[in-house]
């Protein structure tokens, strides 16, 4: 077995204005029988949830990987990571001092798949579209700071933003922000099953039972002209039930590709070179976990009593017992690796410690012990979830200041419950939109937040993520981004558990495996190529 680490360079710096790198679909190696790829990813359509492919209405890292090849976006992340780079755009940029006004000119000739032209009318209409919408899903929420989008000609898009908002550019490579044809989509529904239209790299054709994805195939767009090179023609992935029963599937060859969510005995035993014709690479990553809280119900309205959860549970054993050296302690919402990352839990709460969290109870009157139920997602961020709450639960209990019990759930109902406030304490994973400590922040604190928390803090929604925002040299952000982390480990409506790294297995045969995910866990499935194995 073949092991590679990948290392990106860290995330920070200028946004400048940017014009398009020459690229198309029209190089690689193609031809050949297609790459199938594994994933444990479920895509169900439920009623609660009925249209989980609607750009205006997607928001977990399944469906935006599906999304990203196939629904093309002004601008892309791009390969190796950095500033984000044209993609259906020909050239972006600001045009103003203060980082209100963002121009774009579309590539000439623009189409959709189906041949349909692409006009700066059809990026107003979806933009607009999905804001107006405002799906419950609270991806809305990335295009908050727009005011008006303005057409000159079939050409030239301008962004009238409503206040200084440096992270723009990334937010517009965001699906969200995806092209969609208004012959297709609807401007006040959202597009219900499993189709996909777009001008991006691929087309996509599903195989549905009973309500769900079971695989999918992307097929080259002919009519794409964007940043991107294909090195492939086509992509088949498969939704496995289990991390197991994908494992199987690498092992006799009938996946090429192996991606989320493998368990970490599968990554040590490749690691350990299990399977001679398997490469397994790792890459940094800027997945995290974190326990979130209904700040409204009885049982966690106190903050003493999130403070003292803070103060008991031990993040250390947490990681060591359960993911090993594939993952690390987090101590705030921003990983350690992004720019204005603060260890601002560990800088108040120090090593866990039950003295010091019974005292901060004693102090507010809280009376011991606290009854409380952890809620947790089977099948949304692996198997070994469940072993995860364990051990909190354990941590928990043993203090003798709790009485916690624990309760899974699919992620088909844990994620509407979740939004409707159904649970009091309940565990989430982070895959960032873009790689920016704003998209650690903003998601979770702004007005509109994606998890419909009731959890407000004026000062940091009209003040500190805005000012944050104007700093287009992100580094200067570091002190107004400091300031949040210490206020969310102060108040905790949310307490960060962990950082992980991202791993993706391969027949030997594969090319282009090290970049098959960037450190936003995007899928980036036209880098797959078929070589020789040996």
């Amino acid at each position: 077995m073949n092991r590679k680490t990948l290392v990106l360079p860290a995330v920070a710096g200028l946004l400048t204005p940017v014009l398009a790198a020459c690229g198309g679909s029209d190089s690689g190696s193609q031809g050949g029988k297609p790459i199938v790829v594994g994933t444990t990813d479920q895509f169900t359509a439920t009623s609660d949830a009925p249209a989980p492919l609607d750009p205006a209405y997607a928001y977990d890292v399944g469906t935006w990987n599906v999304l990203r090849q196939t629904v093309q976006t002004l601008m892309t992340q791009p390969k190796g990571e950095g500033n984000p780079v044209p993609e259906a755009a020909e050239s972006c940029g600001f045009t103003d001092s203060g980082n209100e006004r963002y121009a774009c000119k579309l590539r000439d000739g623009l189409k959709f798949a189906n041949g349909d032209p692409v006009t700066a009318a059809d990026v107003k209409f979806s933009i607009d579209r999905a804001i107006h919408l405002k799906a419950e899903s609270g991806v809305s929420a990335l295009l908050n700071t727009v005011d008006t989008v303005e057409t000159q000609g079939d050409r030239d898009v301008i962004f009238h933003l409503k206040t200084a908002d440096a992270t723009f550019p990334y937010k517009l490579s965001t699906p969200v922000a995806g092209i969609v044809d208004p012959k297709i989509y609807s401007a006040d529904k959202l597009r219900n099953g499993f189709q996909v239209d777009g001008s991006g790299p691929y087309t996509f054709k599903a195989e549905i039972k009973n309500n769900a994805v079971v695989s999918a195939t992307y097929t080259k767009n002919p009519n794409y002209k964007g940043s991107t090179t294909l090195n492939n023609d086509k992509v088949e992935i498969r939704s496995f039930a289990s991390a197991q029963a994908m494992g199987v599937a690498l092992d006799h060859g009938d996946i090429d590709v192996m991606t989320r969510t493998m368990t970490p005995s599968q990554i040590q035993k490749l690691d350990a070179g299990s399977d001679q014709n398997a490469e397994l690479v790792d890459m940094p990553g800027l997945e995290i976990r974190y326990l979130a809280f209904n700040t409204n119900a009885t049982s966690v309205k106190d903050k003493a009593v999130r403070q003292a959860m803070a103060q008991v549970i031990d993040r250390g054993e947490l990681v060591s017992k359960v993911y090993g050296t594939q993952a690390e302690p987090l101590y705030s919402l921003v990983p350690a690796t992004l720019a204005g990352h603060s260890n601002s839990f560990f800088n108040k709460y120090g090593d866990p410690s039950v003295p010091k969290a019974k005292e901060l109870l004693t102090k507010a009157g809280v009376t011991a012990p606290i009854k409380l139920t952890l809620h947790y997602t089977t099948d949304h961020y692996g198997s070994v979830t469940k072993q995860e709450f364990e051990i909190l639960q354990k941590q928990l209990n043993n203090s003798g200041l709790f009485d916690v019990s624990i309760q899974g759930h699919p992620w088909a109902t844990f994620r509407p419950a979740e939004q409707k406030g159904a649970y009091d304490v309940y565990g989430m994973g982070w895959f960032p939109d873009f790689p920016d400590a704003d998209n650690y922040v903003a998601p979770f604190l702004d007005k509109d937040n994606f998890l419909g928390s009731p959890y407000t803090n004026s000062t940091i929604q009209r003040t500190l993520i805005p000012q944050s925002r104007r700093e287009a040299d992100r580094l200067d952000a570091a002190k107004t981004l400091t300031t949040i982390q210490d206020t969310v480990a102060e108040d905790v409506p949310v307490l960060p558990l962990w950082q992980g790294k991202q791993y993706v297995a391969a027949r030997d045969d594969i090319t282009g495996v090290s970049y098959a995910l960037n450190s936003s866990s995007t899928l980036q499935l036209w880098e797959l190529g078929r070589g020789v194995s040996g």
